[in-house]
């Protein structure tokens, strides 16, 4: 089987990520309905993480244990990545030992040099360009309330950062436009912008994002790593907040996304992310069975 990893979206092609989504929802059905499976057994998943996680850790964990193989938690304050061990010599090794590595990390050209010197499959479970795997679960959790996205229209409000890159990316794999709506000086990287020229476009008002949209989504002002920053972020972005008030320029069915963790009152209302039309607990669940399905694929 030839050797694939998972860096962005755009490492699968249009087809394969189709054919993901649906075998997600499959795994998950299964699931609910208490059914054993276990392809996965004597697979052992390494996860390395430089940033702090709560959903990606016990999704990944938890995904490898119910499908009858096991992860090793692996951080810098634990291993001798810590130390200063070359990631080409951490790969090497890692790779010879393990069926396939998750790694969470700041610069994603990290993630880049340590999937050039694997054996074996490497996930990208967050890094400071993108988030695709993310992305794989509110395509799932899309599809389940509205069926096929194509040619919808979803809305990102706030930060330029990489998961709002991610979105970009699936404007152009998932065929749908996006709109952005950033404050000047914090937009998305130009030249991802790019790479989905006639499915995004870039505004500072989020009123003309947000109307008439299909799916609405946001993050944190201030992501890991940009602690430094809040108090600046917190007086660029107080516009951008979603608010009822906002959201209710969508379409009346319009659904609501977050990646979490959240901040209530800054980037999303309470009234908000509890509302109706928010979806963002079975899209925080849907991390499970969305990588229960990469990790299949890989595998």
């Amino acid at each position: 089987m030839e050797l694939r990893h998972f860096l962005t979206l755009m490492d699968l092609s249009k087809d394969e990520l189709h054919k993901l989504i649906a075998r997600a929802i499959e795994l998950k059905a299964m699931q609910h309905a208490g059914t054993i499976y276990e392809p996965f057994k004597n697979k052992v998943l390494a996860m390395i993480f430089e940033k702090s996680s709560t959903r990606t850790r016990v999704s990944f964990e938890t995904a490898m244990v119910q499908c009858g193989g096991s992860a090793i938690f692996m951080s810098p304050e634990n291993t001798q990545l810590g130390r200063g061990e070359p990631i080409e010599d951490t790969a090497r090794v890692l790779s010879g030992m393990v069926d396939c590595v998750m790694v969470r990390t700041f610069e994603h050209e990290k993630i880049e040099r340590f999937a050039k010197y694997s054996k074996v499959p490497v996930i990208n479970a967050l890094t400071d360009l993108c988030h695709p795997c993310q992305l794989l679960a509110d395509m799932q959790t899309y599809t389940e309330h509205k069926n096929s996205i194509q040619g919808k229209k979803v809305a990102w409000i706030g930060d330029g950062n990489n998961m709002c890159h991610s979105y970009i990316k699936a404007a152009r794999q998932f065929d749908f436009e996006l709109a952005i709506a950033s404050p000047v000086d914090y937009e998305p990287n130009a030249d991802i912008m790019a790479m989905s020229k006639g499915h995004t476009s870039l505004y500072t008002d989020p009123v003309k994002a947000i109307t008439d949209a299909d799916l609405v989504t946001t993050d944190v002002w201030a992501s890991m790593g940009q602690e430094e920053e809040k108090n600046l972020r917190t007086k660029v972005f107080e516009p951008y907040q979603v608010t009822s008030q906002l959201m209710s320029l969508a379409k009346p069915d319009a659904l609501f996304m977050h990646c979490l963790p959240a901040h209530r009152g800054e980037e999303v209302s309470a009234e908000v992310i509890e509302g109706a039309q928010s979806v963002v607990w079975e899209q925080a669940e849907n991390r499970l069975h969305s990588q229960k399905a990469l990790l299949e694929f890989l595998l």
